[in-house]
């Protein structure tokens, strides 16, 4: 059986947690793009990880892989482990798999992305700033170094001064010194800590499916932020999308394949770009606050707003999602009345999708229903049937408007604040 995880809205959907609480029955965890501009809070009883490379299933000691849609910063990955294992979570060899064809986050990335920040003026994408964008730029243009050239140093020197020489006119007019040989000596100081990790990772994650093991693939950021369908040019530079898990790990098994879209009760989303339902008022405050909605990876307080039902059923579809999860229900606890967008205008037309169109996006008004709120604590609660009668109807008026089941129904931080509605856990 396999599973893959993915965000219908722009990212901190809650995808760490979920992954988390399914990886319980997992055999492999396969993370399949982006790179460590993602960020996994997962909270279990007392302890907090923080996630940004690694999949979520590590803290459980499950097989974990890192396909080769990831690009890789090799200082982020060796600082990530050192904190786990100094909160006592095991990663070695025997549970952690690269892909030998993964391509590598060198120092010139980050310098290449506060560049393109400082072209871009006022007109600022909201990039992390930590490379991710010019190593895929690379990787496309058939320049990049992977994780294999590091077997093969004489090699490895050449492609890395190819390619500083590549980027150096552009660094030189902003004042960024480069030094090819500072990195070449800072990655051979780390390979072995890296190398160790280098797999085939095509073969084993084929040969597992050809098993029938239960594999997970986690996907990072939300889907609104895919380079193809989201919200373009404010979005992340790799398919976020379910269908990379193919071409981002080199697994060929189209067959028994089920899509969770990990959806928040509400949106939200980080940086800049067109965001229909975003509320810069009370509601607003009170969305970050008791959601505690600053990024895990940038700090910034997120943007928030209304759920919107438009984004999520187009998500839906692109994605082809065969249940939702739907998470931080008891943020809406305290609210008398409850939004839902279900259509856009723009001038005298309706839109039942989001165009591409950047200047109709930005331009888009929401067309809300209103449903009562319920105004008592849903918080841990682990049981349908104990949800106030008004969250239970909040839930099914949204599995209206999206036209697909909320199987799981997330009340909280911890693992066990867990609603498993359909019984989609034990089917497993």
């Amino acid at each position: 059986m396999f599973y893959t995880i993915v965000g219908t809205q722009w990212g901190d959907e809650g995808k760490g947690k979920i992954v988390d609480w399914l990886s319980s029955k997992a055999d492999l965890v396969a993370r399949f793009q982006g790179g460590n501009n993602a960020g996994h809070t997962i909270k279990v009883d007392k302890d907090t990880y923080k996630l940004n490379l690694l999949p979520s299933g590590i803290i459980r000691n499950k097989k974990c892989l890192i396909g080769n849609g990831v690009v890789l910063d090799p200082w982020a990955l060796i600082y990530e482990i050192s904190n786990l294992m100094n909160q006592n979570i095991l990663i070695d060899k025997n549970n952690l798999f690269i892909a030998e064809n993964v391509c590598l986050i060198l120092p010139i990335h980050k310098l290449i992305d506060e560049v393109n920040e400082l072209s871009r003026g006022n007109n600022l994408i909201g990039t992390t700033k930590k490379g991710i964008g010019p190593a895929y730029e690379d990787k496309v243009g058939r320049r990049a170094i992977r994780l294999c050239d590091l077997n093969d140093l004489n090699n490895l020197k050449s492609k890395i001064k190819n390619l500083y020489e590549f980027h150096k006119p552009r660094l030189d007019k902003f004042k960024k010194i480069t030094d090819y040989e500072k990195t070449f000596d800072e990655l051979v100081n780390i390979s072995k800590q890296i190398l160790m990790y280098s797999a085939p990772v095509w073969k084993i994650i084929n040969d597992a499916g050809k098993q029938n093991k239960f594999i997970l693939f986690e996907g990072a950021q939300g889907s609104l932020l895919d380079i193809d369908f989201g919200t373009y040019p404010y979005v992340t530079s790799s398919n976020t999308s379910s269908g990379q898990i193919f071409s981002g790990t080199g697994f060929g098994i189209k067959e028994n394949h089920n899509i969770l879209g990990i959806t928040k009760a509400y949106t939200t989303r980080v940086g800049s770009g067109p965001f229909v339902t975003e509320l810069n008022d009370d509601i607003g405050d009170h969305f970050v606050e008791k959601g505690q909605e600053f990024g895990t990876v940038t700090k910034r307080r997120r943007r928030c707003g209304w759920f919107d039902s438009v984004l999520v059923k187009q998500s839906i579809a692109i994605n082809g999602i065969t249940d939702i999860v739907l998470t931080k229900l008891d943020v809406l606890d305290n609210l008398r009345d409850i939004k839902v967008c279900v259509g856009y205008n723009y001038g005298n037309q309706e839109y039942n999708h989001l165009p591409f169109d950047e200047n109709i996006q930005k331009n888009l008004v929401p067309i809300y229903e209103t449903i009562p709120g319920w105004e008592i604590s849903t918080f841990g609660l682990t049981d349908w049937n104990d949800l106030p009668k008004n969250a239970q109807n909040y839930i099914k008026f949204l599995e209206s408007k999206i036209e697909k089941k909320i199987s799981i129904i997330s009340t909280g931080p911890d693992r066990i604040h867990t609603i498993d509605r359909n019984n989609l856990l034990n089917n497993f």
